[in-house]
């Protein structure tokens, strides 16, 4: 299985979706096939959750049933994407490995009886699953009808990428022997002289919780670390087991605003990224937004979120992206969970195939009757009877056919990502509503709000073909840095060291930028603070000193971003009046173009065409186009 690069080759779109045939009597397959195929679909995804039908008892395997299921889909028509079930192990699993489940943060044992109830770190489940992982790849990995294969499903979902069993704590002595060498280098990397935290062999290191207050934040922070080593692991045994057994894709279906686990790394073993999309769902559980907006957008999702992680997954794909479940109708998780306003199931998918996706496949065919996710809505309604959305997939498919291929532009801008970044606002965020992923998505905005395509990439990325480059809380500054580019970095950039320690010199501690961080502070709701020229500071605010240019002041004169040459540093969470104030004339001094875009619409560059998006409920007059709710538009560039 080779990975190829992205080289901004033609992207043919395709359409999907998630089916479970174990769920429904084996009779309705071949009419629900047909119905896929008179639909448009071309993929079909399947067996992810499977394990207890596969084999009901340790080395009882059936596969007769899956062999009929794959026939019958296969023979319709539709490419299957086989999913390794690894996320859900049967009830035996766990008499078998008693010791398997992953613990909570206060120690307690994550139970049977949903999903996910694994720990990374246990060698006897991992070895499970591969072995099983092996089994299916030699009965299909040469299947005819068998086109793709996903690797578990979902990592880090309900909490699970973090485990604090015993499993888990043998696992990070051994991490941690082998990343410090000795006991003294680690009590040193973690500053544990302070508060009389020195150990004296790595058998008494344990797990960072249940102290009487926080943890140490390095020792938080190497956890973390080592989960996330721990997932990538996990997903490299699956891989290495499947790629001598097949030439088909390996994939795994990412989540939104999930950044317990580094993407980057784990997507290093795998050709494809892919994420599951619910809008919706997002707005109303996770999205960092104020309640005006979330209302404004309650039937729609918010106008960037989507956007974000199709450029995150993408790059993470190497140029390489699915949507492995898009939202269909209400799901059954958020806090409330509305219907999507009509035409923005077909928003979303076309939004999805601009930013580069090959496949969008809407979870799931059918509503489940029974289970945890019966009110989790389907293209099908329970009775077999169409719901909304699949008039809306059904119209895309029509619409695909007839529309060119199109190929990922080159973006004037990059957006830089770190995971370990995330993690260390969590451990130490400083103020309550500090939140690194909303950080990096108002920024993300920014630069969206002015029409422009925009490339999110990891730490270290080759960033010389960007025009501007953006880093927002970049804990720690790769040695590269910063790039050729005009780049703007901060807040918090270069505030910490890898074993997160305050730098001396002070952050950002760049050469050649005479700007130092003198002290910071966080800012509750009612304490926003006005910049000149409009806008406001908001959370977060750093005292600035130095002689480099000041070249935003707060409207008391004090600086809030210096520049020296092509490198400015914010020193401020701004609002988005503000933000956009800074990335006009950002844009404006690289020479890049820019547009005027209503509040609600959003623009996408796709090789020779641009893509118009409207997000809002009212019909949009803007640059000559007219564009009613939920209006796609595609023009020649």
């Amino acid at each position: 299985g080779s990975r190829p690069e992205g080289t901004g080759a033609p992207v043919r779109r395709t359409l999907g979706v998630c089916y479970y045939p174990e769920h429904w009597p084996e009779a309705v397959w071949t009419q629900d096939a047909a119905r896929m195929v008179d639909a448009g679909l071309a993929w079909v995804r399947i067996a992810e959750f499977a394990w207890s039908r596969l084999e009901p008892a340790p080395g009882d395997l059936r596969w007769e049933w899956l062999d009929r299921a794959v026939e019958t889909l296969g023979t319709a028509g539709l490419r299957v994407v086989l999913g390794t079930p690894s996320a859900t192990p049967p009830r035996w699993m766990l008499a078998r490995h008693p010791d398997m489940l992953a613990h909570d943060r206060q120690g307690r044992p994550r139970g049977f009886g949903s999903r996910r109830h694994y720990c990374f770190s246990h060698d006897g489940y991992r070895g499970e699953a591969v072995r099983l992982a092996a089994l299916m790849g030699e009965r299909y990995g040469r299947h005819p009808h068998v086109h793709a294969w996903q690797i578990d499903n979902e990592y880090g979902c309900h909490d699970t990428a973090v485990s604090y069993s015993s499993a888990a704590l043998a696992a990070f002595r051994l991490w941690c022997a082998e990343r410090y060498g000795s006991i003294e280098a680690l009590n040193e990397a973690w500053g544990g002289v302070f508060w009389s935290q020195e150990y004296g062999a790595f058998e008494e290191v344990g797990l960072p919780i249940l102290a009487v207050t926080e943890p140490n934040p390095a020792h938080a922070l190497a956890f973390q670390r080592f989960s996330s080593d721990q997932v990538a692991r996990f997903n490299r045994a699956q891989v290495e087991a499947l790629r001598p057994l097949t030439d088909a894709p390996l994939l795994h279906d990412y989540m939104g605003h999930e950044i317990s686990f580094d993407h980057w790394e784990t997507a290093r073993d795998l050709d494809v990224a892919a994420w599951n999309a619910y809008p919706i769902g997002f707005l109303s559980d996770r999205v960092d937004t104020t309640p005006e907006r979330r209302a404004r957008y309650l039937r729609r999702g918010d106008p960037d979120m989507q956007a974000f992680h199709h450029d995150l997954y993408r790059a993470a794909g190497r140029g390489r992206l699915w949507i492995t479940e898009l939202q269909p109708g209400p799901v059954n998780w958020a806090p409330w969970n509305p219907a999507p306003a009509p035409g923005m199931v077909r928003l979303w998918a076309w939004e999805a195939f601009a930013h580069g996706a090959e496949a969008v496949l809407p979870f799931r065919w059918r509503q489940l009757p029974f289970g945890q996710e019966q009110l989790h809505a389907g293209l099908l309604r329970p009775d077999s009877a169409p719901a909304p959305a699949l008039a809306e997939i059904a119209r895309v498919a029509r619409e695909i056919e007839d529309a060119p291929e199109v190929a990922p532009a080159a973006a004037p801008a990059a957006l830089v990502f770190d995971y370990a970044s995330a993690w260390m606002w969590e451990i130490q965020p400083q103020g309550r509503d500090f939140d690194y992923r909303a950080l990096c998505l108002s920024a993300y905005r920014g630069l969206r709000r002015l029409g422009l395509s925009v490339d999110v990439v990891p730490p270290g990325a080759d960033l010389a073909p960007y025009r501007l480059v953006l880093a927002p809380g970049l804990a720690t500054l790769p040695a590269a840095f910063p790039p050729a580019a005009p780049t703007i970095l901060g807040p918090r950039a270069g505030a910490r060291t890898e074993e997160f320690r305050i730098p001396v010199p002070l952050p950002p501690g760049l050469p050649g930028l005479d700007c130092r961080v003198a002290f910071v502070e966080s800012l509750p709701p009612s304490a926003a603070m006005l910049v000149e020229g409009g806008g406001r500071v908001v959370r977060w605010r750093e005292e600035l000193e130095g002689e480099a240019e000041a070249v935003l002041r707060l409207a008391d004169g004090r600086p809030l971003a210096m520049r020296d040459g092509d490198t400015t540093y914010l020193g401020g969470w701004l609002d988005d009046e503000a933000m956009g104030l800074l990335l006009a004339r950002a844009c404006a001094e690289a020479g890049i173009a820019t547009l005027d875009l209503p509040a609600d619409v959003r623009v996408r560059e796709a090789g020779p065409h641009r893509f118009w998006f409207n997000h809002g409920p009212e019909t949009v007059r803007t640059h000559g186009i007219e564009l009613p709710p939920a209006g796609v538009h595609r023009e020649e560039r």
